[in-house]
Parts: C-alpha cells; structure tokens; sequence
C-alpha cells in the first residue's frame, strides 16, 4: 500500500482529534500510521533530501492546512486540538477534506494568497491536484533540475580530449578529499606505461597510500565488462597495490560489478551516472545558478526554561 497523500490525511487527522481533547502531534501521526495501514517500513521512508520520513512529512502539512483554515488549533508546541468549525465541519460528514474544501474559509484563502505575487495565480490549481506536499513539491523540481543536469555533464564529458578527462578525473579526486592540492596529485597523475593503470592519486594529504586509477572515457552503450577489471586488478597485483578506482562515463556490465577480486584487492567502480552526481555535489564543471533556503520554525529559541 502507497503512503496516503497528504490531503487524504486531513480528514482521517481531523477525525482522530474529534473527542475535543489536546493531542501530542507526534502520538497523532503515530496513530494514525496504524488507522491508514502505513507499515513500520513505509514510515521510515525518507523524502528525497533525506531530513524527513515522508508520512510524517505529510502529515505535518496536513495539520498546517487544517490549521489555517481554521478546523484544528495548537494551544502549545506539538499539541493539537480541535476547533469549533473543526466539529461543525465533522457534523456534516463530508467524504473527504482537501485543498479545494478549506477555500470555502477566508483564513486558509488569506493564506494562500499572501505575498503572492501576481504572476503566481497557476499555483493555486496545481496545488489542488497534487498529491505532493509543498515540501515535496520543491523537492522532486529538484530532482528533475538535477537529473537533466548530470545528463548534460556526461555529454559534455564524453565529448573531452583524454587529457582533459584525466585532468578532470584528478580534480574531482582532490575535491573529495584525495592527493592534497591539484599541484600534487597532479603530479601523480598520467601514463604510468603499466598496461591497465591511467594514473595514480594519493589516498591522503600526507600521501601515506597511493590509490591507482583507471578512466574509460566511453560513450553510454558502450559498457565495461568483467575483463577490464581483471585486467586492472592484474595491473595493481603488478604494482603491490590493494586498491583502486574505476572510472567510466558509460556502464558496468551485471558480471562486472559482481565481480570481486580473490586478493585483499579493494576497487571502487564509479559509473557515468555517479560520476555526474559527484560532479554535482562537488561544483564541478557546474556552477550554483539559484540558492533557496527552506526554513523552520526554531523551536529552541521559543522555549521557555
């Protein structure tokens, strides 16, 4: 069973409260869990940033909805009860409560509209049919934004000179924590004249282990197989070496990344689609275009001691 949207919660929230007594939100959600059938697995699913399970998410925007429009009220921090028109609303028993029910009360219209801008009137209507919470919303735009993005990276990549591929290969490396400066690994980096070795990095700063790396600048389709680790684990067997990275702007085949060595050989295989998110994660060969900050309440500084 699919984890309920969060305007299917409302009136399932609204009901549980419907005995006029102040409620622990995190009790309610807890509940309610159990009253929609939402399994021990379903709530410990995570939103797409990772900062949140997603029913407790919805949840907390279905109590924030119910809230402004005026049905639920919060005496104190966590606490719900609910209101005068929440029970009227109850006695009439509607079948569902959702956006398009709360814009019969002034208050949820006033908060929707407010600090809108007038270029902004669509998103009433896309908010009426989505099943996404607002936080949700943003998230999955994200993710879109980003998926397109590393797309284009990988384009771009495979389009690279092999020097320039390498180039970027050990300032990537440098980014995530190896080789000390880009001056340094630089200088470890190259042809070695080793059959199946591209170059080599240092573990640390302090170059107390070295890493040995191979890069396939293939066009997607054109996967590596088990052969070419083989090939690499033999290389590093050649040099006394235990570990290594494989890097290919294409793909593993299944065999490939099955595939582990019989030594104490450890190789870490990175995919033209990892290579993209690294390449994101770290600013590389990208830049920021537009920050928005998603901001809470602190509760801590309102507490009282």
């Amino acid at each position: 069973m699919a984890i309920p949207d969060y305007q299917s919660i409302m009136l399932p929230l609204l009901e549980f409260i419907s005995d006029s007594k102040e409620h622990k939100m995190r009790n309610v959600t807890d509940e309610l869990a159990l009253k929609l059938g939402v399994t021990e697995e379903e709530q410990k699913e995570l939103l797409p940033s990772g900062v949140a399970p997603v029913f407790y998410n919805r949840t907390a925007w279905a109590k924030t909805y119910l809230k402004k429009a005026g049905l639920i009220d919060s005496p104190k921090q966590g606490i719900v009860i609910i209101s005068k028109r929440g029970l009227e609303v109850l006695k009439k028993k509607p079948n569902s409560i959702n956006v398009k029910f709360l814009k019969q009360f002034s208050e949820f219209i006033e908060f929707q509209t407010s600090k809108r801008e007038e270029g902004d009137v669509e998103i009433d209507s896309i908010e009426d049919q989505s099943i996404e919470t607002p936080e949700e919303l943003l998230e999955t735009a994200y993710q879109k934004i980003r998926k397109s993005l590393a797309s284009e990276l990988i384009n771009k990549v495979v389009e690279l000179s092999p020097a320039f591929f390498e180039k970027l290969v050990v300032e990537l490396l440098v980014k995530m924590g190896y080789g000390g400066s880009i001056k340094d690994a630089g200088k470890a980096m190259g042809k070695s004249g080793d059959e199946g070795i591209d170059g080599t990095i240092k573990e640390d700063k302090l170059g107390l282990d070295i890493i040995y790396i191979q890069a396939k600048r293939w066009r997607p389709g054109n996967v590596v197989g088990r052969p070419e680790l083989q090939k690499f684990v033999g290389a590093l067997a050649g040099q006394g070496a235990k570990k290594g990275i494989f890097i290919t702007t294409s793909n593993f085949t299944k065999e490939a990344i099955e595939y582990t060595p019989r030594n104490e050989t450890k190789i870490v295989l990175i995919n033209g689609s990892q290579l993209a998110q690294l390449m994101i994660d770290y600013n590389l060969g990208c830049t920021t275009q537009q920050t928005y900050e998603v901001k809470k309440i602190d509760n801590d500084y309102f507490g009282e001691e």
